[in-house]
């Protein structure tokens, strides 16, 4: 008789047990009640119904997925290997359990499919220089495919681009060319402005001939500031032309 109380007071405690369930704040409990289920509890603690009611445990923290090195022709055929980080939760834990077996699993295999996809319909230079459009792109695909599984997609980040060496000679090749026509247009530019410049200085010594003059002593005076022994002194020309009409005169005489 004592043995059979004893028997009975620890199949009470195991019955008593199991069926308190404590859930934490991030998790939800889903109940199935003779194999059908009745909808989440949680968090806190409640009681289940022992034999006739088993609880599944789903947990609502975010869950950074890392997608696998995936290997994608581009539309223009260009070979690259492209991972991704995928940023995902559970908001319906009853969709999560009942209608995927393995949410996270499921999540990532149409994550990997989905980077393939929309990469391959992408030209190099828009994944290379349009990362952000991209990301959205593949956050909105992979959002609408886990719907029904109860998962909401919040971030995909598209992480590393590894090009082939050809091909980054090839755009190393391309940017210096591209630096070296960029110099020349701003060098071309400047020779332009200059000679502007030039002209309209031209234009204003034609007016007012002393402007000349008042260059010629600024020169010295840059000169004079660099502490050299040069001296340089101006002579202007119109005491030069009657010399050179002179000698240029006598050199044209025949000799006698």
């Amino acid at each position: 008789m004592f043995s059979f109380m004893v028997t009975i007071i620890i199949l009470g405690i195991f019955l008593l047990a199991s069926a308190v369930k404590i859930v934490q704040e991030y998790e939800r409990g889903v109940i199935f009640r003779l194999g059908r289920c009745v909808g989440a509890r949680g968090p806190g603690l409640f009681l289940l119904i022992p034999i006739i009611e088993r609880m599944r445990k789903v947990d609502l923290r975010v869950v950074t997925m890392e997608v696998p090195t995936q290997e994608v022709i581009t539309r223009d055929n260009v070979t690259v290997k492209v991972n991704a980080v995928v940023y995902f939760r559970i908001i319906n834990p009853v969709d999560a359990v009942i209608k995927v077996i393995d949410p996270v699993h499921a999540t990532s295999q149409l994550a990997q499919t989905t980077l393939r996809s929309v990469l391959g319909q992408s030209e190099l230079d828009e994944l290379l220089s349009q990362r952000e459009a991209i990301n959205q792109r593949l956050q909105q695909i992979i959002d609408e495919g886990t719907e029904p599984w109860g998962v909401k997609v919040g971030l995909v980040e598209v992480r590393d681009v590894e090009l082939p060496g050809s091909m980054q000679r090839a755009m190393a090749a391309q940017a210096e060319a591209e630096r070296e026509r960029r110099a020349k247009i701003i060098h071309a530019e400047g020779e332009l402005q200059a000679s502007e410049k030039l002209s309209e200085a031209g234009r204003v010594i034609a007016r007012e001939p002393v402007t000349v003059q008042l260059r010629y002593l600024q020169t010295l005076r840059e000169i004079g500031a660099n502490n050299s022994t040069t001296i340089v002194f101006p002579l202007p020309l119109d005491l030069i032309k009657p010399l050179l009409k002179i000698f240029g005169s006598e050199g044209d005489k025949p000799a006698s």
